[in-house]
């Protein structure tokens, strides 16, 4: 009770992405940059499906959802790491770090949820595209869209209560740049089998089995894309496809390494790299792999543009 006591009044100390060293300042500018361009193109995005009917389709509103998740997603973590850059410290409460570690694996939560359903929306409209319109109509875009932040929301009530209430016996010092569920079991003493247990469960729900949907999805997008006669279709769609499953793979791929691999494995830099990509670098990538290189979305900029 009185470890709890102490946590709850002395919070901990982030020590951040990087140190106050010469090379620092140009990492703390490449992260700023990363997060107002992230934050602009998915606010552009968001603006673009909303405002444009031509973009009023089951594709683009999981799309505009998407971008929503990376805003709300990337605002969760950098701004305060940032601040910590300028000010020097890093101290943060437990009740704003428990309210980071809320957030931050509920929007990951939904977005692992809705990438897997979105690669599946791609499946039909390659594959099955007479029947698109019955497979994914408005109303099973609302199922798809709910069931993410359904997901997300589960994963984050089941984690953040477990990690959060754990015993801080150890150092107050949180060596990441912010408040992530791994880093924090670290820093605790005592019994941790429940915790284990239930972020195993978790992390097999909400990657693995998103992550096989995208897998499966992708892999017979590629089979139908190779059975094209049109070389000039086959290439463009190869080209697509390659890129959206580069993202995916790097967005699922730390967040296995993260979750899902043995302490044994990780180390403090390892662990600030990967986590550095899905969550400051993959809001970035997506919206300019997903949206902003598609003709429709430039098309409805360009008359967004010319309406001003």
């Amino acid at each position: 009770m009185n470890e709890n006591n102490e946590t709850l009044s002395s919070g901990f100390t982030l020590m951040g992405l990087f140190t106050h060293d010469k090379g620092s300042g140009f990492f703390f500018s490449v992260i700023c940059a990363i997060f107002f361009m992230a934050v602009i193109a998915n606010g552009v995005m968001v603006f673009l499906i909303n405002v444009d009917p031509h973009l009023h389709t089951p594709m683009y509103f999981l799309l505009s959802h998407l971008s929503l998740i990376d805003t709300l997603y990337i605002s969760t973590i950098v701004p305060k790491m940032l601040v910590d850059y300028l000010v020097g410290q890093g101290t943060i409460s437990f009740i704003a770090c428990t309210a980071q570690c809320f957030l931050y694996m509920g929007f990951m939560g939904a977005e692992f949820f809705l990438l897997g359903l979105m690669a599946y929306d791609r499946y039909v409209a390659i594959c099955n595209p007479l029947r698109y319109p019955v497979l994914i109509s408005q109303r099973v875009c609302c199922v798809i869209l709910a069931s993410s932040w359904f997901g997300g929301a589960l994963d984050t009530f089941l984690l953040t209560p477990i990690t959060m209430s754990l015993p801080f016996c150890a150092s107050h010092q949180i060596n990441h740049f912010f408040c992530e569920a791994p880093t924090m079991l670290r820093l605790a003493c005592g019994d941790k089998t429940a915790y284990e247990t239930v972020m195993y469960v978790c992390c097999v729900a909400m990657l693995l089995i998103p992550f096989s949907v995208v897998t499966a999805s992708y892999t017979r997008i590629l089979i139908t894309v190779h059975q094209m006669t049109s070389a000039e279709g086959r290439k463009k769609a190869f080209a697509t496809c390659s890129s959206h499953m580069t993202v995916v793979t790097l967005f699922y791929g730390a967040a296995l390494y993260t979750y899902m691999l043995p302490q044994s494995y990780h180390t403090p830099i390892k662990d600030k790299v990967f986590s550095a990509f899905y969550t400051i670098l993959t809001p970035l990538l997506n919206p300019l792999i997903y949206s902003l290189r598609n003709r429709d979305v430039m098309g409805a900029l360009k008359r967004v543009v010319a309406r001003g």
